[in-house]
């Protein structure tokens, strides 16, 4: 049987990790004087959405090594 495709990913949502991230690129643009607003934002260029995206990635990257070194001391 084919699965049909809804324009939605088939893969479950949590809803506190969506909030998070959202919570997270609003502090992240604020940090970096982006005037980040709900809503549209189409004033905002490449570059800025960029920084802001890409301090994001970093920031989990750092969350997750501080993560993994604090459950590889108990082995």
């Amino acid at each position: 049987m084919s699965q049909q495709t809804t324009g939605q990913s088939s893969r479950p949502e949590v809803v506190q990790a969506r909030e998070a991230l959202n919570n997270m690129k609003y502090e992240i643009a604020r940090e970096l004087g982006i005037n980040l607003k709900q809503g549209y934002n189409g004033d905002l260029t490449s570059r800025e959405n960029g920084y802001v995206g890409g301090y994001m990635v970093k920031r989990l990257i750092q969350q997750a090594e501080k993560q993994m070194a604090g459950q590889q001391g108990g082995v």
